[in-house]
């Protein structure tokens, strides 16, 4: 599709649209049970073909974390839709009774959906839920990374669907600008935070709201209070899924002086125990393309050179020319200003750094950018209480890494350069909606109590109870 052709799509959404702007709760659940039955039946293809753009994505973690949270988000939408069309009651005051009052949620109209390359599915059919749950009709950018997936996900919708509910749309980088600059009721961006200013710049000219999903560097604390083989193993699963090429990947790790090099060692015969020889393993996936595996080389040289080590444990140093897998690696005497610890890695890389009490963990996080999450590893309810309310982060997880983003009552949003709003469940539902406040009287009035002429007995009284 080129950009001059997108209006056009876009008018005639619009259009329809107001034809028909507050779709029924059976049409709502019709639009997402077809969109689940689609993921079903072609949940086979769907996995070939993000196979096929990445080189090698894992069979596994294609189901795992995008097949099967996509319906789980999409069966908690059904089972909860009802609840979250219901007007809201609010009370009214007894100086403006007798009268009532309601919050309505209604459809915004046309919504835009950008979605990256990482988890073409998952990254699509979230917001779409969130956007479809709450009565909206939606324009879907895919990836150019993902052409395979991209085509084959336009399609499968454009059988599904009529185009002026649901349209898929492909194309180059001027394709995403053009997009991005159509005047939606709400967009929604997943990606970078460098080409989310540039999103929210194009969607600042229609004065279009946006939700933007953009990630950052998560940390990690380490504690004393848990055992080094525990959290290394449930951080090596972490950062190896999809290659560390995910948004809420933890990113580096504060680790006390003297628990390094043993978690250094426990993290590389968990990737070990989980992967075997990774450059081997189809439960591993590649870097989906030539230009994100040069980034990366690029930052492991950049970050030797100037004094870190980096650690491969039983891996085969280096990128495999044959197949784009990189090995995880972890760096110790990483500089702070290297690329490594200034840009979000989206990879399989670690740095490691060593940090002496629980001020100097939280002055480090404080000091940088607000991250899309925060990772405790501590069993000590006293120690991850000191994180809970001096930090900021979009979630905050304990003693796990990941999972947090299939948990479909809980919103997933970030804070600062990690992101604004937040989608998933009945607060994704809310974020493509307008709360619109619905105030009324029947035949009986006491606000006449407000006209003029002033300083009445009545205004007099009113006035002692309540300014007071």
């Amino acid at each position: 599709m080129t950009p001059d052709t997108l209006k056009t799509v876009f008018d005639r959404q619009q259009a329809a649209y107001r034809l028909h702007p507050y779709p029924s709760l059976a049409e709502r659940r019709y639009r997402l049970n077809q969109l689940k039955q689609l993921i079903l039946a072609h949940q086979d293809e769907i996995t070939v073909a993000l196979n096929q753009d990445f080189g090698c994505r894992s069979a596994g973690e294609t189901l795992n974390a995008e097949v099967m949270p996509s319906v789980m988000g999409i069966n908690h939408a059904m089972r909860h839709l009802r609840s979250w069309m219901k007007g809201r009651k609010r009370r009214v005051p007894l100086p403006f009774q007798p009268a009532h009052s309601m919050l309505l949620p209604q459809p915004l109209g046309v919504a835009g959906i950008i979605v990256p390359w990482n988890y073409a599915l998952y990254l699509a059919i979230g917001p779409m839920t969130s956007a479809l749950s709450a009565g909206n009709h939606c324009m879907i950018k895919m990836s150019e990374y993902t052409p395979t997936f991209g085509a084959l996900f336009e399609r499968l919708i454009a059988e599904t669907f009529d185009d002026a509910v649901v349209t898929v749309i492909n194309g180059e980088v001027e394709v995403a600008q053009a997009f991005s600059a159509l005047p939606f009721d709400h967009l929604l961006f997943t990606g970078s935070t460098v080409v989310g200013k540039q999103v929210m710049a194009a969607a600042a000219q229609n004065l279009t709201p946006v939700t933007l999903e953009l990630g950052g560097k998560s940390p990690v604390v380490i504690d004393t209070s848990i055992p080094i083989e525990v959290a290394a193993e449930r951080l090596a699963f972490g950062k190896c899924l999809n290659a560390g090429q995910t948004c809420i990947a933890p990113d580096y790790i504060l680790c006390p002086p003297d628990r390094i090099e043993t978690f250094i060692s426990a993290f590389h015969q968990a990737v070990t125990r989980l992967y075997g020889k990774v450059n081997d393993n189809p439960d591993y996936s590649s870097i989906i393309n030539e230009r994100q595996r040069q980034r990366l080389q690029s930052w492991l040289h950049e970050a030797q050179a100037e004094g870190a080590t980096l650690h491969w444990g039983d891996q085969t140093p280096g990128l495999d020319a044959s197949n784009g897998k990189l090995p995880p690696v972890l760096l110790t005497g990483v500089s702070l200003d290297s690329q490594v610890m200034q840009q979000e890695i989206f990879g399989p890389i670690l740095p490691v750094i060593p940090y002496s009490s629980v001020i100097e963990a939280q002055r480090f996080i404080n000091d940088r950018p607000r991250p899309l999450t925060l990772y405790l590893f501590g069993y000590d309810k006293a120690w991850q209480a000191k994180f809970e309310h001096s930090t900021h982060s979009g979630a905050l997880v304990i003693n796990e890494v990941l999972f947090h983003f299939a948990l479909d009552n809980l919103p997933i949003g970030g804070v600062g350069a990690s992101g604004m709003g937040q989608y998933h469940g009945v607060e994704g539902f809310n974020t493509f909606s307008a709360l619109k406040p619905v105030v009324g009287k029947q035949r009986l009035s006491s606000f006449w109590v407000a006209y003029p002429p002033y300083g009445g007995w009545v205004q007099r009284l009113i006035k002692k109870v309540i300014l007071r």
